[in-house]
């Protein structure tokens, strides 16, 4: 019987990058200061970075969600794929820039009700999307629109399964280690 050695992944730094990720990554600097571990672990295949941040933009701007409904739907699915990395940074970003109400967030990353009628129905649609891969049943849907959304609103959750897909599995594969800017709220389920 053979031995199986773990295998590893390193980073792209800024200083070793290649276009095009190289570009993506100083504009990341440029616009948060820092470089996120995850864009450089995405880096290691450009495509995935630059699939990432494209479809990550647009449902920031085209999803038809408020940025408080943004971070339910992904920290909803981060919850869902037990993404550390990703429950850490959104937990950050719902807390420090979508003005999130904090027991929102930590309802949702201690799996309970969430105490506002709307972002549960949204946070519950979104968790039932990824746990039935999509085969959601029209009482599910019809619940979501009840609960005040509208059709647009089923597909914008779809783009925010999209994303969080992409970037939920590369950090499990890669083991991303969470920035020290996240560290604060760090998760483990």
């Amino acid at each position: 019987m053979s031995v199986q050695t773990k295998l590893t992944f390193e980073p792209v730094t800024l200083e070793s990058a290649e276009e095009p990720a190289k570009s993506t990554l100083q504009e990341a600097k440029n616009n948060l200061g820092f470089v996120p571990n995850m864009y450089e672990f995405m880096a290691i295949n450009p495509s995935l970075l630059t699939s990432y941040i494209s479809s990550y933009n647009a449902f920031r701007e085209e999803s038809g969600f408020t940025p408080q409904e943004q971070e339910v739907v992904l920290l909803s699915i981060s919850y869902v794929n037990e993404c550390d990395y990703c429950m850490a940074a959104h937990s950050f970003v719902a807390d420090k820039m979508s003005n999130v109400p904090a027991e929102v967030t930590d309802a949702i990353r201690d799996g309970k009700e969430i105490p506002d009628a709307k972002l549960k129905a949204l946070s519950k649609f979104t968790k039932k999307v990824v746990e039935d891969r999509g085969f959601v049943s029209q009482q599910a849907i019809q619940e979501f629109l009840d609960a005040g959304y509208e059709k647009k609103h089923v597909f914008g959750v779809i783009t925010g399964v999209g994303v969080k897909t992409m970037s939920n599995y590369m950090n499990h594969i890669a083991e991303t280690p969470v920035d020290d800017v996240f560290s604060e709220r760090k998760w483990t389920k």
